[in-house]
């Protein structure tokens, strides 16, 4: 494999054995977790040119390119990227040879988003576009690439961009709060709570303010990724440092009622607002009502709604959607209807989520008509649907002709929705139900042509289908392939696979043993002369019972 970099290499090393490291400390230190040492940041060396050349912007229009010519190049890099298979030299070689001199930063961006889900070749480019004249990276460029980088776990190469992002002697620092909170989203979503908030911490070693909202950010991507008992335990430890106010629990309350969704841990600290003297805005009532109202509890979500109008606390968009939502699914579709025209008579627009709320709970009860008129209404009110809307209806409908004739609906430029890649788990995992292979393969080479490779998440739901369909081979070929991208499998995946492969491998060992018994029975059977007269041999062996037995393990019957 080429090696794309050897300043990151070098620099990657130093992280890990360099003498200077400390773990970053906080004014108050306070660790959900046992301290981790953050990954030092060390100045460029000086013997070497800097790993993304100088950084300085450049126009976005260079040379009066005009926007069909920077789509023409993207495709041109992209088909390079995409067509060169996991060989990073001949990606190299090719990029080399491609005859493209100038960029924009926006097509930098464009290209990288266009293979995000492939690391290694989308770090390739951004370090061959670096070296290109008339072309430096800008700070979206940046972003863009040590998000990629985070979300496949190069958390190392990722902390190497950002020290060249400080610039040192070759200009100003491009980094920002922005930088360090991809840094702590990346984190949080492989549960690393520790160096999730050593990076928050690192905003002084960076020159950047730490104040009430950058603690906030940092309750909220805690929240996102399901570490709602973290960011709880960091509120509360911090309150001398970062003092309570309604946003900080409001952030904790949704993460109990809309990530987690539990209602006993909502119930609770909704309690614990009040005793600690926390005001309860739109924004908490919303969260909570919500939450009864995804757990069916309609009584509580009229109660909560009529305990606001009591308080004169203002219900906002979010509060009638969510009491929309619990209304529609108790099948009160009447009453929703009239509390959305209530809703406007207050002056409160409505929008395509306050439309959902009334389509998905009708689809789930099958009532097909009555949510086909309200998505007709919605159109009507110049609404547009959104990615929601559409995966409410194909969870109801039944066949693959149905399915293919939404898909090319919602592909047409008037609805202003396009699949991502939710839609396509969704139905391969639904065509894996059905047993339509052919329909599950349609799909996947169509997200791949829509310049929208599949990631981790599409190739576990793609091998666990096959696998399931007894399609062992075809699933062992996209797990080497996930492999090879160098994505994660979950450990059942893996687990899953290995048996399977390990039965393979005792069943091959076991039919090569069978037939050299068998050979060498044939051999001792010429030696040994006998006739036998008077016998039926063809009657004599169709009377014979079979006599070997079977021994079953992992799914797999063999001959003992």
């Amino acid at each position: 494999m080429w090696k794309i970099s050897t300043r990151v290499l070098a620099f990657s090393l130093l992280l890990l054995r360099s003498p200077h490291a400390l773990p970053l400390q906080s004014p108050n230190p306070i660790l959900l977790v046992s301290t981790i040492d953050f990954l030092p940041i060390l100045r460029p060396l000086p013997t070497t040119p800097t790993l993304l050349s100088s950084l300085r912007y450049c126009s976005n229009d260079a040379g009066g390119g005009s926007d069909t010519r920077n789509g023409e190049l993207v495709r041109r890099i992209v088909d390079i990227l995409q067509g060169s298979g996991n060989s990073m030299s001949l990606v190299k070689h090719k990029l080399d040879n491609c005859g493209v001199a100038v960029f924009s930063s926006e097509s930098v961006v464009e290209v990288l988003s266009r293979v995000r889900n492939h690391w290694e070749a989308a770090f390739t480019f951004f370090v061959w576009a670096a070296k290109q004249p008339g072309y430096a990276h800008s700070q979206r460029a940046y972003h863009s690439m040590i998000s990629i980088l985070g979300k496949t776990r190069k958390f190392d190469t990722a902390w190497a961009l950002i020290e060249e992002m400080r610039g040192g002697r070759t200009g100003p620092s491009l980094v920002t709060p922005h930088t360090l909170s991809i840094m702590i989203r990346r984190y949080c979503a492989v549960h690393d709570v520790g160096k999730a908030v050593n990076t928050f911490y690192a905003h002084k070693r960076f020159n950047l303010c730490v104040g009430v909202e950058e603690f906030q950010n940092l309750l909220s991507a805690l929240c996102r990724y399901k570490n709602v008992q973290d960011a709880e335990h960091l509120l509360f430890c911090n309150r001398n440092v970062f003092p309570f106010d309604s946003k900080s629990f409001n952030i904790i309350l949704n993460g109990w009622c809309n990530v987690i969704g539990s209602v006993r841990e909502a119930e609770r600290f909704w309690r614990e607002m009040s005793k600690r003297g926390i005001r309860r805005d739109a924004v908490s009532y919303s969260c909570i009502i919500s939450c009864y109202s995804k757990a069916s509890n309609l009584n509580k979500v009229l109660k909560l709604f009529n305990q606001m109008k009591e308080m004169e606390i203002a219900a906002d968009r979010k509060v009638y959607n969510a009491v929309i939502h619990a209304l529609a699914k108790a099948s009160f579709v009447k009453e929703a209807l009239n509390l959305v025209k209530t809703m406007e008579g207050k002056g409160i627009a409505t929008d395509s989520a306050t439309y959902n709320s009334l389509i998905k709970p009708l689809c789930r009860a099958r009532k097909t008509n009555e949510a086909k008129e309200v998505f007709d209404e919605m159109l009507r009110r110049g609404l547009s649907p959104t990615i929601r809307t559409y995966h409410a209806f194909f969870r109801i409908l039944r066949s693959g002709e149905e399915v293919f004739n939404l898909l090319e609906k919602m592909k047409m430029k008037e609805t202003g929705c396009l699949p991502d890649k939710d839609t396509y788990i969704m139905l391969i995992r639904r065509f894996c139900r059905w047993r339509q292979l052919d329909n599950v393969f349609k799909l996947w080479s169509e997200m791949s042509e829509n310049g929208d490779g599949p990631d981790r998440s599409s190739y576990i739901v793609l091998i666990h289908g096959l696998f399931l369909n007894g399609k062992l081979e075809e699933a062992y070929k996209y797990y080497m392939e996930m492999k090879e991208k160098q994505f994660l499998p979950e450990p059942k995946t893996e687990e899953m696979l290995q048996a399977w492969v390990s039965s393979k491998e005792t069943a091959d060992v076991q039919r090569i043993g069978l037939k050299d018994n068998q050979l060498d029975h044939g051999m001792s059977s010429k030696k040994t002369q006998f006739t036998c007269k008077n016998v039926d041999l063809g009657r004599d062996f169709q009377q014979q019972p079979e006599t070997r037995k079977v021994r079953r393990e992992r799914g797999f019957s063999f001959w003992e």
